[in-house]
C-alpha cells in the first residue's frame, strides 16, 4: 500500500476507534469569516473586475485573510494581514466556483490553536440541479498553522461522520503534515474531492 494510502487508512480507522486519553487535551473554538463580521480592507475599482479582501479576527493572536475573486475564495491565516497574504493557503484557489461557510473551527491544544477546519462549497457544473443551476458539493478543508496551508480534504457527502473524522485527523496529523506535499484525502473520496483535486 502506498504511503499516502496507508495514512488515509490510519486516519479513517483512528476516527472510528475508541477515544484515548490524549483526546481530552483537544478542543474547538469558533470564529466567523462572514463579511458582516469582518473588515473590508481592499476591493476592486472600476474596470478591475470583482474582487475583495477582508480581515477577520481569529484566535490566539491570529488574523484571517479572506479573498473573493471571480466567484472563487481563499482563506489564509497568520499573525497579520501582510503575512497571511504570503502564506501558502493564500495561493490555494480551487478551479470551480466556490464559497466558504461563515464558521471557522479552530482546533486547540493547551489553549493554543494549531489548525482550522472549514466547510467549502464547490460548484459542480456537470451536475445541474432541478433549476438548471450547477449543484454544490461540500467538503471540509483542514489548514495547519504557521505556516498556513491546506493539508487535508474530506468529502462531506461520502463520509457520514465527516466532522468527527476531520477533527481526529487534525489532532493526530495536522502539525506533522508538510506544506510542500499535496493535501491528503481523509476518509472516502467523492465528487467534491474530484473537483478539488483534478
Amino acid at each position: 500500500m502506498p504511503p499516502i494510502a496507508r495514512m488515509i487508512a490510519v486516519i479513517a480507522f483512528a476516527a472510528l476507534a475508541p477515544g484515548t486519553g490524549f483526546a481530552q487535551d483537544f478542543a474547538s473554538l469558533y470564529t466567523s469569516t462572514a463579511a458582516r463580521n469582518c473588515k473590508k480592507v481592499d476591493a476592486a475599482k472600476n474596470g478591475e473586475g470583482d474582487w475583495s479582501v477582508r480581515l477577520c479576527y481569529g484566535i490566539g493572536g491570529y488574523v484571517v485573510r479572506v479573498t473573493e475573486d471571480d466567484l472563487r475564495m481563499t482563506v489564509s491565516i497568520a499573525r497579520n494581514l501582510e503575512a497571511a497574504a504570503n502564506e501558502p493557503a493564500a495561493k490555494r484557489q480551487f478551479a470551480p466556483f466556490n464559497n466558504v461557510h461563515d464558521t471557522l473551527e479552530w482546533r486547540m491544544t493547551k489553549g493554543r490553536p494549531f489548525a482550522t477546519i472549514q466547510r467549502w462549497f464547490l460548484s459542480d457544473a456537470s451536475n445541474p440541479d432541478k433549476s438548471g443551476k450547477p449543484a454544490e458539493v461540500a467538503m471540509l478543508v483542514l489548514t495547519r498553522l504557521n505556516p498556513a496551508c491546506h493539508v487535508g480534504y474530506l468529502d462531506m457527502h461520502a463520509n457520514a461522520i465527516a466532522n468527527a473524522l476531520m477533527r481526529k485527523a487534525a489532532d493526530e496529523h495536522a502539525r506533522d503534515l508538510d506544506c510542500s506535499n499535496k493535501p491528503i484525502v481523509i476518509g472516502r473520496p467523492g465528487r467534491a474531492i474530484a473537483l478539488a483535486t483534478p
